[in-house]
């Protein structure tokens, strides 16, 4: 079982930038596909965005051009930058180990984003 920490959100303005971390533990996390979702209020969970294990990434159309998945298999670690920040993006952010179908079998905590206007 792969444990998943979140860090790095916070309250920021419209237009400002956060970078989001999740650290892994538990198994070998280069093998791992990863990927960020977010869930607002009375809103159902999204993906954001992911990473194979060989790092190719995807995202959702609201975020492309502005948030980048990137992965550190040396530090088993992934990291969502967030530029341009809308007050749509306000969520809560949820690291999540995918599988090959695109489920999910592990979750983070989650960390709460919250962007001002």
């Amino acid at each position: 079982q792969v444990q998943l920490v979140e860090s790095g959100g916070g309250l920021v303005q419209v237009g400002g930038s956060l970078r989001l971390s999740c650290a892994a533990s538990g198994r070998t996390f280069s093998s791992l596909a990863m990927g960020w979702y977010r869930q607002a209020p009375g809103k159902q969970r999204e993906l954001v965005a992911g990473i194979t294990r060989s790092g190719s990434t995807n995202y959702v159309d609201s975020v492309k051009g502005r948030f980048t998945i990137s992965r550190d298999n040396a530090k088993n670690a992934v990291y969502l930058q967030m530029n341009s920040l809308k007050p749509e993006d306000t969520a809560v952010y949820y690291c999540a180990v995918r599988t090959a179908y695109g489920t999910v079998n592990s979750w983070g905590k989650g960390t709460l984003v919250t962007v001002s206007s």
